[in-house]
């Protein structure tokens, strides 16, 4: 059983027959290196990889965050082209809370909108509300990021509000951050109906 006690140390994979998410890890370097300067992933991202050094440290930061016990990244594998294809990330874990964020996605354009992100999503809230029994999942995003609001409505989660000047941006932008949510008592419908294809 995976709990607050070995959670951050246990090599959690996530799959089904479309994604398979792994611990980021050191090694991955290599295969992100492929992917990860595409200019539009990073259009209206908190980040912005331009060259090795950068993927470099997205990786060491996001290893420092699971060591201090506060994220949990993953690489996402794409098993229909048998490739790389980005990564995702739990982030801000309350075990006490019992909530936590999903976030962090970025996914390289040759594997948007190909339903790889639908079955990663699936992957990750079924992880948090069956496994960790979390009361609440959230999401947030640029509030000019209209893709990225579409697809969280889509699967299911619920606009919360605007948090006004929430975040500064790699660029210097000052960002306005919308949220959303799922709940746990929410979870059951939302994946027999919007997920149905991986129950």
């Amino acid at each position: 059983m995976i709990d607050e006690k070995n959670f951050f140390e246990s090599e959690i994979i996530l799959e089904n027959e479309r994604a398979k998410l792994t611990p980021l890890k050191t090694g991955d370097l290599s295969e992100l290196d492929k992917i990860a300067y595409e200019p539009s992933i990073w259009q209206l991202g908190m980040s912005n990889l331009k060259a090795q050094d950068d993927l470099k440290e997205y990786i060491d930061v996001a290893l420092k965050e699971r060591a201090a016990k506060t994220a949990y990244p993953f690489l996402i594998f794409d098993k229909q082209t048998n490739s790389v294809a980005g990564s995702t990330r739990y982030g801000n874990i309350s075990f006490s809370h019992k909530r936590l964020e999903i976030g962090w996605t970025w996914i390289h354009p040759r594997h948007q909108g190909t339903g790889l992100n639908k079955a990663c999503k699936f992957l990750l809230l079924q992880f948090a509300f069956e496994q960790l029994h979390f009361n609440r999942v959230e999401l947030k995003t640029d509030v000019l990021n209209q893709q990225s609001q579409k697809a969280m409505r889509k699967i299911g989660a619920t606009e919360e509000g605007i948090f006004r000047r929430h975040s500064v941006t790699s660029s210097g932008r000052i960002r306005d951050s919308i949220f959303f949510s799922i709940i746990n008592d929410e979870w059951q419908d939302i994946k027999d109906s919007i997920f149905k294809e991986f129950v």
